[in-house]
Parts: C-alpha cells; structure tokens; sequence
C-alpha cells in the first residue's frame, strides 16, 4: 500500500504524515504539497500537490492506494471546487480510499456556518464518488490558547463570547493520531466520527492554563457582536468573523458533543490533565 496526504507543509498535513510514517515506513508514505521544497523535513517524497491544479494532482497521485484530503483554507465559496478538483484527479489516478479531515460547528447562523456547509458539501462529493471513504470531523483545536498564553497573561484574562458552552476542543497530535487510523484500517470505511477530546467550559480551559503556565487568568464572557468586532480588528475582515462565529457556535453548544475518537483510534482521547501536564514538563 502507498499512501498520500496532502498538504504536508501545514501543521496538521505535517502531523498525520508523521503517524503514517510510525505506522507503516517512509517509503510508504507521499506526501503531497502546493511547494513541496517546503516540505523535505519528513524524509518522504513530496509531489505537486496544489488544489487548484487538477492536472498536477492527477499525475502526482498516480500509484497512491489512500489518500488523506486535508481541507484547504480558501474561502467556502473556493474550497468546494479545491476539494473537487482533488477527488476527480484521485478517481482518475486509481485512488482506492479517501479520507477527508471536516470540520464540527453550527450549520447555520453564525459567521462560521458557511465553512461548515463547505466541508459538509465536500463529505457529499467523497460519498458520491465512488471510492472508498471515510470522513472525520475535527473538534477545535487547542493549540491555538496555549501559543496565545503571552496576550492572555498581558490582559489577565481570557475573554471571548463562548460564555458557559463547552467545547470538544482536539489537538493536532491527536487528530494526526486518528487520521492514520482512518486511512490504515478498513474496517471503519464509509463511517464518519467525531474527532474531539472531553468537551470543558472557558473557565475549565482558563484553570489548565492557569495550572500550566502559573498564571491567575480569569475569563470574561463576551457579547458575540463585541467578540467578533475585537477579532476582526486584530486578525482582518475574513478570519475575524469566522473566530467570532466558531465561540458563537461553543455558546450554543455545536461542539458539546463526546466525539466518537476511541471507535475510530481504539484508544480514548488524550485527556486535558495529561495534556496540559505536558505542557509543564
């Protein structure tokens, strides 16, 4: 069997490469990448891999058996076709199996509704397609709290509109962990699974962090309006609103969920004491 991912040169791409390697040996594993001389660390061959040229991608998946599609980053109304264009080329090379990484959230009224409704049109295409499948929905990651810990420490604070919803937060060690298992073991084919760790309140996250890094954060809860305006200031008028839309989503209780992670791994998902006590060591 030969295995691809594509786009290794990002965090997760990189991540479930990684495991693949464990699992099986580099000379199993392709690795495909927009630039691939971005991507030489993982020692695997890395081919064209950029979504937007479906010639490419056909040719670079010629001799693949299972292909992880990581989802692209274009804005909704790109990425449906993105994703298309790597379907088509994997049916045409004699791609097997295809296992996609979605996304959870709420379907609609929030700002991160229309990203969700993408990655739920391109669970339809992989089901459509004829090829074997097996698709995971990603929790939020967590990742992203712990690298901010410098601006949270600066405020004294944690603040943002999720309020008193929880959140089935993941880490992208542990998402990688899952997505080898999805492309490696036939038995969970044509299932889908909730990739997510034990869901826990801001103020859950905001004591780990307190307990990791010896701060005395507290968290305040914030106006979605307020949220989204403070996010779209810092980080633009794309990815602000959808940050703003994913806590509106934690508000309402779209990522409360269990997750289905052990059916899909055979292991429990790292849990957030373990987690956060390595971030000590």
């Amino acid at each position: 069997m030969r295995y691809a991912v594509t786009a290794v040169s990002g965090q997760l791409g990189q991540e479930i490469a990684r495991k693949l390697i464990e699992r099986t040996d580099h000379a199993s594993v392709i690795g495909l990448a927009r630039t691939p001389g971005n991507a030489t660390e993982l020692g695997i061959e890395v081919r064209p891999g950029d979504y937007d040229q479906p010639d490419a991608l056909r040719t670079s998946l010629a001799g693949v058996d299972a292909l992880v599609l990581v989802s692209g980053m274009a804005p909704p109304e790109d990425r449906i076709g993105q994703h298309r264009n790597v379907i088509e080329a994997a049916n045409a090379a004699g791609v097997r199996k295809i296992v996609y990484t979605s996304i959870q959230g709420p379907e609609v009224g929030t700002a991160f509704s229309p990203v969700v409704q993408s990655n739920r049109q391109t669970e339809a295409d992989i089901r459509a397609s004829g090829l074997d499948w097996a698709i995971g929905r990603n929790g939020i990651y967590i990742e992203p709290d712990v690298e901010y810990i410098d601006s949270y420490r600066a405020k004294g604070e944690i603040a943002n509109s999720a309020g008193d919803g929880k959140c089935g937060y993941t880490t992208r060690s542990e998402l990688a962990h899952a997505y080898a298992a999805l492309l490696t073991r036939n038995e969970l084919i044509g299932q889908t699974f909730d990739l997510n760790g034990t869901p826990i309140t801001q103020a859950e996250l905001t004591q780990y962090m307190n307990a990791a890094y010896g701060t005395a954060l507290t968290y305040r809860s914030m106006s979605a309006e307020d949220y989204v305006a403070d996010r779209t200031a810092e980080l633009g008028d794309f990815i602000g609103p959808i940050i703003g839309g994913i806590y509106d989503g934690i508000r309402r209780g779209a990522f409360d969920a269990p997750g289905d992670y052990e059916a899909a791994t055979g292991r429990p998902h790292q849990s957030w004491e373990d987690y956060f006590t390595s971030l000590l060591r």
